[in-house]
């Protein structure tokens, strides 16, 4: 599997184009992610793109235009499905610029067929561009099927900010929290105040268990930091309103994912902040990450 190295502003980015995805990222050789090999496992959706939908469809059922579909499960555990269908596509690299003016830059591109539960067809280009701000991603969808097509996308990567998750400090600028049930299905949004989940004020994670999804943000900012240092996400929070926050408390696994999204968890049945994409339709949305 091919892999291209993005050189700029100190840092130093590993893309594969399984998933499109982020493979290692670095500054200054502290690692800002988790590093895997370019050839997998994928762990946990690290670095990944989420789309046509981030997080979960529900039971792996939705209603749009007044046809009822059924998604392939891939959270059997949970009876969901999970973040789309692009996170273990092969993407192709179309285009390649080495370090050039401290930066770098490469674009991706990958047509997503109908697929069970989805009979739409999407053309999707992922720019990455490193520099002195970060990696910088923007993926863009174009409806190029015949009939109106629900829509959400999102990043997933996991922050690293030292060995130990319990020992970062979290930022996170949200004054809504969805709440889950057991299946970690969303029941009901609530205010942060008075909650576990509220870190507008930064302070330790510790022993809370968080796989929340947040809104009402001030702004489009999570800064996670620890002994290792700190990494940032940032984004434009009106076209990406909601994020998704889980330190992996349960799954042996190092890091704080930080998913900046479109729309909430099954947004699919719900609506909320859905986007459909009328034939020709397209959607752009872009998100850093940088040292801290």
């Amino acid at each position: 599997m091919p892999q291209y190295t993005l050189l700029g502003g100190g840092y130093r980015a590993e893309l594969t184009e399984l998933g499109g995805a982020v493979s290692a990222l670095t500054h200054g050789g502290r690692d800002l992610i988790p590093s895997r090999p370019v050839d997998g496992p994928i762990e946990f959706y690290n670095g990944t793109l989420l789309a046509p939908w981030p997080n979960r469809v529900v039971g792996a059922r939705y209603v749009f235009a007044d046809e009822c579909f059924e998604l392939p499960v891939n959270e059997p555990d949970r009876g969901h499905a999970l973040h789309g269908f692009v996170s273990d596509a092969h993407w192709s690299c179309v285009e390649f610029t080495a370090i050039e003016d401290h930066r770098s830059s490469a674009v991706m591109t990958y047509t997503l067929e109908p697929h069970q539960g989805y009979p739409h067809r999407l053309a999707l280009t992922t720019t990455y561009v490193l520099d002195e701000s970060g990696l910088t991603t923007t993926l863009k969808a174009e409806n190029i099927g015949e009939a109106p097509a629900p829509y959400g996308c999102g990043p997933h990567p996991w922050l690293l900010a030292g060995p130990d998750v319990t020992e970062y400090t979290l930022s996170l600028p949200a004054g809504k929290v969805f709440l889950t049930d057991e299946l970690l299905a969303p029941t009901e949004l609530v205010a942060v105040d008075g909650t576990d989940y509220d870190f507008r004020e930064p302070h330790v994670l510790g022993q809370v268990a968080i796989d929340h999804a947040y809104t009402a943000l001030t702004e489009g900012r999570v800064v996670v930091s620890g002994p290792g240092g700190g990494v940032a996400v940032t984004w434009d929070h009106e076209s990406l309103p909601w994020v998704q926050v889980c330190n992996g408390v349960g799954l042996g696994y190092k890091g704080v994912a930080v998913e900046p999204m479109t729309c909430p968890p099954d947004a699919y049945n719900s609506g909320t902040d859905l986007i459909v994409l009328k034939p020709g339709d397209t959607h752009e949305a872009s998100w850093t990450i940088s040292a801290a």
